[in-house]
């Protein structure tokens, strides 16, 4: 990443983003950030809705997680935008990105952890057997199937305040989500429990968002480079690439997290279930002087020689 970005441009950025009421409350922290940066940039904001949005089926039937993002992906191509927000954890990483596209800042990590909501303020380990949870993550399912066998998982789609409307009209007792997801449209009260990585291991990506430019706008990139997290960026680097490395479809539950110390040393914990959650491949590694990647890809190939692989292929999809 430069350094010393080149001031500003005049604007208007106009940002490109979905228009679910939390990525629209992303947005606004990067108008935020952004003018904060640079006093008297104008901003605009172009809200789409993706096909990953509208649909209530598996996301495995739309081609995965993509879903989310190729609209937005297209009106950034097509010059409809110039600056694109993303949650990482929605943007796949077992391909490129759109060509012609390039991230330019990572934020500042949010909480990567899950949260429990209960209307009746139960934690995790106090809900009584054939207490419904409404998810539709296969990470979270493999977890919850092996660490608490008597809770039931029912499908939940929707952006999150959809599914906390859908809790409260009794479609289900419990429900799962991001904890940052919560805190970003305000509503981090509903949280009755905050879970730790050891209880359910987190998305790739979580709790942190991207900027994405087209590659050739330098004025745009110049902006916003500024805005980039150096520990976000290793941590996500890392991430990306044991995901990349793993080639991993939309059925497959893996979950990870890589963290950034003080003293420059960067860790990575990375995961691989069966969708029942009784095969658990686990693989820990720390690097000190190891750029992120190669420790994301390092990661990767301890669990591909734990048979990774044959376990991922043999998910349908």
């Amino acid at each position: 990443m430069p350094s010393t970005p080149p001031p500003a441009p005049l604007g208007p950025i106009r940002i490109v983003s979905r228009s679910s009421p939390m990525a629209l409350a992303q947005v606004e922290r990067v108008r935020t950030e952004l003018t904060a940066l640079h006093p008297g940039l104008r901003t605009e904001v172009v809200p789409v809705t993706t096909s990953g949005d509208r649909w209530t089926g598996a996301l495995s039937e739309l081609g995965g997680k993509g879903a989310f993002t190729k609209e937005v992906d297209a009106a950034l191509l097509a010059g409809e935008a110039d600056l694109a927000v993303h949650c990482v954890k929605d943007v796949p990483a077992d391909r490129p990105l759109p060509a012609g596209t390039v991230f330019a800042a990572f934020l500042r990590r949010d909480d990567i952890r899950d949260a429990l909501v209960h209307p009746g303020g139960l934690t995790l380990d106090e809900l009584p057997p054939g207490t419904r949870i409404g998810t539709s993550s296969v990470r979270r399912v493999a977890q919850l199937t092996v660490s608490h066998p008597h809770l039931t998982c029912v499908p939940f789609r929707g952006n999150v305040n959809r599914r906390l409307e859908k809790l409260d009209a009794g479609e289900a007792d419990a429900l799962l989500v991001a904890a940052s997801g919560l805190t970003r449209i305000g509503l981090a009260e509903r949280a009755t429990e905050i879970l730790s990585v050891d209880t359910m291991c987190p998305p790739i990506g979580a709790g942190v968002l991207a900027l994405q430019c087209r590659e050739d706008d330098a004025a745009t990139i110049a902006a916003v480079t500024a805005l980039n997290d150096a520990a976000a960026w290793r941590e996500t680097t890392a991430e990306r690439m044991f995901l990349h490395v793993l080639q991993g479809h939309c059925n497959s539950p893996i979950a990870g997290f890589a963290r950034a110390e003080r003293d420059g040393r960067l860790s990575l914990r990375g995961r691989v279930f069966s969708p029942d959650g009784k095969t658990v491949l686990d693989a820990h590694e720390w690097a000190g002087p190891l750029d992120p990647a190669t420790l994301g890809t390092s990661v990767a190939v301890a669990l591909l020689r734990q048979g990774a692989r044959e376990l991922i292929d043999n998910i349908p999809h």
